[in-house]
């Protein structure tokens, strides 16, 4: 009997895609979680879309794909589990209970968190995240962070008008009645897009000068 084409060989049990059944259990869970944590928000209608129907469904979503991807590890032949490193999955995981933990006032037992709105969960789940990859750089992370908060700001808060909550709980207070909110959504998101741009600037600039340092050294030796 000839060996798979994958140089993997035949192996006992019912499961014959370790690989696929870890990865679909991991997505299960991770739509379970998802569905959890859109649990407290209001769902709406077609009509009027509340804060909690899009990532209800993406959860499902997620959920649906893990699990075919896990029937798929008994079904079909693939690769087995191989030794990975868990920085990715921890650090992912890690960014997005942060982001679940301060975007809005979050209280467990006795431990509560204070709601910082978007405009701080959003960056801070964005620089966790890029530290999953081994060569992560802050500063870029954190111009990535602020120009996409922005968007999602412009986007969900501006022109989708989703009850989403922006700003820290703080600050919401303060400024009722002394600025409108839209007012302030965009004041906000173009500070951050200009800082964003500022230190886009930047990285291009010590990016120039580099080359031009390692060349001057290539000459002096």
């Amino acid at each position: 009997m000839d060996a798979p084409l994958d140089g993997t060989s035949a192996r006992r049990g019912p499961v014959r895609a370790p690989q696929s059944l870890v990865a679909g259990l991991g997505l299960i869970g991770l739509g379970l979680f998802g569905v959890w944590a859109s649990s407290d928000l209001d769902y709406g209608s077609l009509r009027a879309i509340g804060p909690g129907l899009m990532p209800f469904w993406l959860s499902v979503g997620v959920g649906i794909c893990g699990l075919a991807l896990a029937v798929a590890g008994f079904t079909h032949d693939g690769h087995p589990l191989q030794s990975v490193s868990l920085r990715g999955p921890l650090v992912i995981t890690l960014a997005v209970l942060a982001f679940a933990v301060t975007i809005r006032p979050f209280a467990l037992g006795g431990v509560s968190t204070p709601g910082l709105g978007l405009i701080v969960a959003g960056p801070l789940a964005i620089v966790i995240a890029g530290y999953a990859g081994t060569e992560a750089r802050f500063l870029e992370l954190l111009t990535l962070a602020l120009f996409l908060t922005a968007g999602c700001m412009l986007l969900f808060g501006d022109m989708l008008n989703l009850p989403i909550p922006i700003f820290p709980t703080a600050v919401v207070q303060a400024m009722t009645g002394v600025l409108p909110a839209r007012t302030l959504l965009r004041i906000a998101a173009g500070v951050m897009a200009l800082v964003g741009s500022g230190l886009l600037l930047v990285q291009r600039r010590s990016s120039r000068r580099e080359p031009i340092e390692v060349a001057r050294h290539s000459l002096t030796t």
